[in-house]
């Protein structure tokens, strides 16, 4: 993209859309999404959905995935993922930084809003409150170090490879990346490490997909798993 004015604002226009900014929040789920998909998350008809997508997909936010006659959207990749989850945590619940959530609207936004606060995907890494707590819980074993920026220790490295087979990846990407939290408003581990521990932990059952929803649930497995591997005590669910 142009490193210009121009090119910064047409970014911003992009994302200056509620629909268009609602459809981005669902694909932090990692998933590839159908328009038809996105049409009824976002609350618009299909051919409003496909319009939107087309400029998503046009200024380079979006990655089209064609399989078929079907067509999927999804995150152009990265970089994509953390300027959406960077402007969430900018924008905070309110729309401006400091600002006093406001109410749910129902009950069943109240129990979404729960849910996404509670652990969700943020891209393909875990995020919310649970994935602040395995952040904390594995700098606490002395398997990240922050003392000169987030790296992986020795520790840390072992135990990745013990954890995810195919360690580490062949992949420019870096192995761990700080990403703050835009509910918790403190940082989460992303990058390769926190992508290959998000992805282990619904392998294994450990936390499962809340359904049309980039929301987790932590199963009674992997509160024993998360107990046992990092010393991570979790409440019960209620």
């Amino acid at each position: 993209m142009e490193r210009d004015g121009a090119g910064l604002a047409a970014l911003a226009t992009l994302l200056a859309d509620p629909t268009r900014a609602t459809m981005c929040l669902a694909l932090m789920d990692g998933r590839a999404w159908t328009a038809t998909e996105l049409a009824r998350h976002a609350g618009v008809a299909p051919s409003t959905a496909t319009q939107h997508l087309n400029l998503l997909v046009g200024g380079g936010l979006l990655a089209e995935v064609r399989q078929g006659r079907h067509r999927y959207v999804r995150l152009a990749g990265t970089p994509a993922a953390d300027l959406v989850e960077r402007l969430a945590a900018a924008a905070g619940d309110a729309g401006r930084p400091g600002a006093e959530p406001a109410a749910p609207s129902s009950l069943t936004t109240a129990h979404r809003r729960r849910a996404l606060a509670a652990a969700r995907t943020c891209y393909d890494h875990l995020a919310g409150t649970l994935g602040v707590a395995v952040t904390d819980a594995m700098t606490a074993r002395g398997l990240l170090s922050w003392d000169r920026g987030l790296v992986l220790t020795d520790e840390g490295d072992r135990w990745m490879s013990a954890l995810a087979g195919g360690w580490p990846p062949e992949s420019r990407r870096p192995l761990v990346r700080s990403c703050l939290d835009w509910t918790e408003r403190r940082p989460h581990l992303g990058g390769a490490a926190g992508a290959a521990l998000c992805a282990h932990a619904v392998d294994a059952g450990w936390l499962v997909r809340v359904r049309r929803s980039r929301a987790l649930r932590l199963t009674d497995a992997g509160r024993t798993a998360l107990r046992e591997r990092l010393g991570l005590e979790l409440p019960p669910a209620g």
